[in-house]
């Protein structure tokens, strides 16, 4: 959707420039940074729509970025990286990342996956944006509000990022429902998207650090085994 804002941050200029061409030209509006301080500065001034984050900037690097801006904004991260082994994507998922891209990386599947994300966005506020009393999920020590995308675990309040919030929501609108890796990876990623499955592995990791009270015990979201997850109903 035109008019949409999109911080870019990777201390190449080059980079940069070309990333911004290519989003302008879809009609989105682009800031840049080029360190880690200042994308943090600008992410909470602007609050945007989607974030390209580069995992290696000086200053603070991509990781302790998406740490702090977990903090507070839950905006779709996509990490780029000159890394691309499957722990290096591991770990800027864990961090709170939403997706992840090698470099050097086709622009176009750039674009592609910037689209899915700001889509699937847009699906899920229309598709909550209902009667109040329709939008909360309420279950013992857990409430998710679907109106806010709000999610409060043991008496806090607990950020998660789009995709985790995205997986919580559709396991919690299906209790004892069990998902395989590769449903969820479709449902949230889309069927044919670039991508691996583990990154369902890690966001389940993810949610079940913040909403668990013991996430190596986890009550809510349970594995069972050789099938996927399912969110289990629970009594006080």
């Amino acid at each position: 959707m035109a008019g949409e804002t999109i911080l870019v941050v990777d201390d190449d200029n080059d980079i940069r420039e070309i990333i911004t061409l290519y989003l302008e030209k879809e009609g989105y509006q682009v800031i840049t940074a080029s360190d880690g301080r200042q994308a943090i500065t600008y992410a909470f001034s602007i609050n945007p729509d989607l974030i390209i984050l580069d995992m290696m900037l000086p200053v603070l690097d991509g990781i302790e970025v998406c740490q702090a801006l977990r903090k507070e904004l839950s905006v779709p991260i996509l990490f780029l990286s000159c890394k691309s082994s499957p722990s290096d994507k591991s770990i800027g998922l864990i961090a709170g990342g939403d997706d992840y891209m090698s470099k050097p990386f086709d622009t176009m599947e750039l674009l592609a996956r910037v689209k899915a994300h700001l889509r699937r966005n847009r699906i899920l506020e229309n598709a909550n944006d209902t009667n109040a009393k329709n939008n909360l999920l309420c279950y013992p020590n857990l409430s998710i509000d679907l109106y806010s995308h709000s999610v409060a675990a043991n008496g806090q309040e607990v950020v998660l990022s789009p995709k985790e919030f995205q997986l919580l929501v559709l396991l919690a609108k299906n209790p004892n429902v069990v998902f395989s890796n590769e449903h969820l990876f479709e449902s949230l990623w889309g069927a044919g998207t670039f991508g691996d499955h583990r990154t369902v592995m890690v966001h389940i990791s993810n949610i079940r650090k913040k909403i668990e009270k013991d996430a190596k015990n986890p009550i809510f979201i349970q594995t069972v085994k050789g099938a996927g997850y399912k969110f289990c109903l629970v009594s006080e």
